[in-house]
């Protein structure tokens, strides 16, 4: 996906975020986060995305320290300021990219074209997910279109899991084999005492875990159980349990 794309999503799924917010309320459980309700959710988002538009703006090369998570839930605006405030910061994040000089040069954590190509999909992806979370206060998730599905298992298949944050706990390496029947994608994941590794396309596996991108996407960001989704069963639905607790991308 090119940068423009990223950034449209990023917009988009911001603003159907925040009319989840309102239309479902703050108090609202998060059933893919447990002990989060609708209030976390809109904090969290709003807090990455001024940190996010910080280092694009100011064209930062050393990373800004955040605070914690619990530093963030406890400031703040009120409830009655709270979507506007989000609505702000995702502002500010959708002008900070569509305006940067697509030369920018500033920090990044995680291998792409350029760093204003990083941040645009960084953050596309950051709110769809966190999207979708607020509206499954509410019930289901609108599901995503396939193309930018395959690009967020993408970003977390070949960009985050193989990286030393994965902890897996396992005495043999196995292959869990991802394959998209909407798109046709397909990448190999191995899990193993040495951590994550992960290639595109198609390769001997342990296990295969097949559907629509959009159920994928949400499975592997752990969204939703496999075999809730009619995604896997049996030795497949173990190897998702151990990717699932074996990468799990948190505020630091």
């Amino acid at each position: 996906m090119e940068i423009d794309e990223h950034i449209d999503a990023l917009q988009r799924d911001g603003e159907l975020l925040a009319g989840a917010a309102e239309r479902i309320g703050l108090d609202a459980a998060v059933p893919p986060c447990p002990g989060w309700t609708l209030r976390e959710v809109v904090k969290h988002t709003g807090h990455v995305h001024r940190w996010a538009a910080d280092h694009v703006a100011a064209a930062r090369s050393a990373p800004l320290g955040g605070g914690s998570e619990a530093e963030w839930f406890a400031t703040g605006p009120g409830d009655d300021e709270l979507v506007e405030w989000f609505k702000e910061g995702h502002a500010m994040l959708v002008g900070a990219l569509r305006g940067a000089d697509r030369a920018l040069e500033c920090w990044a954590f995680l291998d792409a074209p350029s760093p204003l190509a990083f941040w645009a999909r960084r953050q596309s992806h950051e709110t769809a997910i966190h999207r979708a979370d607020a509206e499954s206060a509410g019930g289901a998730a609108t599901p995503f279109e396939p193309r930018f599905a395959v690009d967020g298992i993408d970003e977390l298949v070949m960009g985050f899991a193989p990286t030393p944050r994965a902890k897996v706990r396992a005495s043999e390496r196995r292959v869990l084999q991802v394959e998209t029947v909407d798109t046709g994608d397909a990448w190999a994941v191995g899990l193993g005492p040495e951590g994550i590794d992960s290639t595109r396309g198609r390769a001997a596996h342990d296990c295969l875990l097949r559907g629509n991108a959009s159920d994928l996407y949400l499975c592997l960001w752990n969204r939703a159980e496999p075999a809730s989704l009619g995604l896997a069963s049996g030795g497949a639905v173990e190897l998702v349990a151990l990717w699932s607790e074996s990468l799990r991308i948190t505020w630091r």
